[in-house]
């Protein structure tokens, strides 16, 4: 079932990017599901990528976040078999891209890689300018004496 959100844009005014992530989300799924992987939320704005990388080492990974977009590569160069004979070959240390959309102030604050797992950590760093803040309520009173004393 696909959504019309035509109507929105004639009233609304920079959420088409909201719109292109609905449209997107509401479509099948048909991206690869390798390598597999975790998303948890560790705190009220951090939150955790983990990211099954068997096979992989850290000069094989590379992470990049562009604007709203993180990245997450694997490049396993091609080895020689040499004498090795598998009678079964079950872990796939094939290369991978594998996208991520991140919402607006979320940035990568670290990663880590231990035992196989690739750990990126996120946090949502909202700038002060945009935070709520409190505006004072003064009364009508001293508007009026400071402009009888100038």
């Amino acid at each position: 079932m696909r959504t019309d959100y035509s109507p929105f844009y004639r009233s609304t005014i920079g959420f088409d990017r909201l719109f292109n992530l609905l449209d997107t989300a509401t479509k099948v799924d048909s991206s690869p599901t390798y390598p597999p992987y975790d998303i948890e939320a560790t705190g009220e704005n951090q939150y955790r990528i983990t990211m099954a990388v068997a096979g992989f080492g850290e000069k094989d990974l590379e992470i990049e976040s562009h604007e709203n977009t993180l990245t997450i590569k694997g490049n396993k160069a091609e080895t020689e078999e040499g004498d090795r004979r598998f009678l079964y070959k079950g872990i796939a240390a094939r290369s991978f891209e594998r996208r991520f959309q991140l919402a607006d102030h979320v940035v990568v604050s670290g990663a880590r890689f231990e035992n196989g797992l690739l750990h990126v950590e996120l946090k949502r760093e909202v700038p002060e300018a945009l935070k709520p803040r409190k505006i004072e309520i003064s009364n009508g009173k001293d508007k009026v004496l400071e402009s009888a004393a100038a």
